[in-house]
């Protein structure tokens, strides 16, 4: 009997830059009205890998008035979504580029709390409406666990991945031109995850809400939301499949 083993690439352990670096980064304090939102230069060495190894780095060691959202600091929980250098990611997943200085500013087209902290409510709000959580299938409470077979839950590849980062939905311009009335790639996306899940019973009313001209059909396939998205989803594709279904 033959024991198969599997190559692992070892890689060799994070050195700190020792050259100097500048990091351009959006200030904005709403309580002093009186200075205007600026972009403000921060020169580090010796610093980690990632964006956010630098901007903890900044809050701890140098300016601790600077703020802005982490917390898994694994590209899981999608808090610290932001725009970098001009594309919209993840700090804690984003490696600082060799060679080139760093501007990071918050997700665009969204009112700011604080720095690098956006206005999350309206996104959230969206998320909300298309209904995040199985409708039961009839009105009796089922007597045992919703079963779900191997290949209907290979439906949901590539949905349920989303982390509600936010990155998709601000880097899309419909999105911008039209806010509070397209539901924007990450709440359709989910819209279409709870859609494809075999074991919900509320399509009808799920494409129901999703009637009219602006909550579905704003979309017009410029796909910037599958280039921004730092798990590699498609939103553009789901948008496209809930389409069909209405028709």
């Amino acid at each position: 009997m033959h024991t198969k083993y599997q190559i692992i690439k070892i890689h060799p352990p994070f050195r700190h830059s020792s050259t100097q670096k500048q990091f351009q980064i959006y200030r904005y304090n709403p309580e002093t009205p009186g200075i205007q939102p600026r972009m403000q230069t921060y020169s580090l060495q010796n610093h980690g890998p990632m964006v956010l190894d630098v901007l903890i780095k900044i809050k701890n060691e140098i300016d601790p008035t600077l703020t802005f959202r982490r917390s898994c600091r694994e590209g899981v929980c999608g808090s610290c979504s932001m725009n970098i250098n001009g594309k919209n990611s993840l700090a804690c997943t984003t490696k600082i580029p060799a060679g080139t200085d760093v501007t990071i500013r918050p997700l665009p087209h969204l009112y700011v709390v604080k720095d690098l902290v956006p206005d999350l409510k309206g996104f959230y709000k969206q998320h909300e409406f298309i209904k995040p959580y199985l409708i039961k299938k009839g009105k009796q409470t089922p007597s045992r666990e919703n079963i779900q077979m191997p290949e209907e839950r290979k439906k949901l590849d590539g949905l349920y991945e989303c982390i509600l980062c936010a990155c998709c939905s601000t880097s899309c311009p419909s999105y911008w031109w039209n806010p509070g009335k397209y539901l924007g790639p990450a709440a359709l996306l989910q819209s279409h995850r709870w859609q494809s899940d075999s074991r919900d019973g509320g399509l009808k009313d799920r494409l129901n809400d999703l009637a009219g001209p602006f909550s579905l059909y704003r979309c017009h396939t410029i796909m910037n939301c599958a280039k921004d998205c730092p798990k590699g989803l498609n939103p553009g594709k789901a948008i496209a499949e809930i389409k069909k279904r209405m028709v």
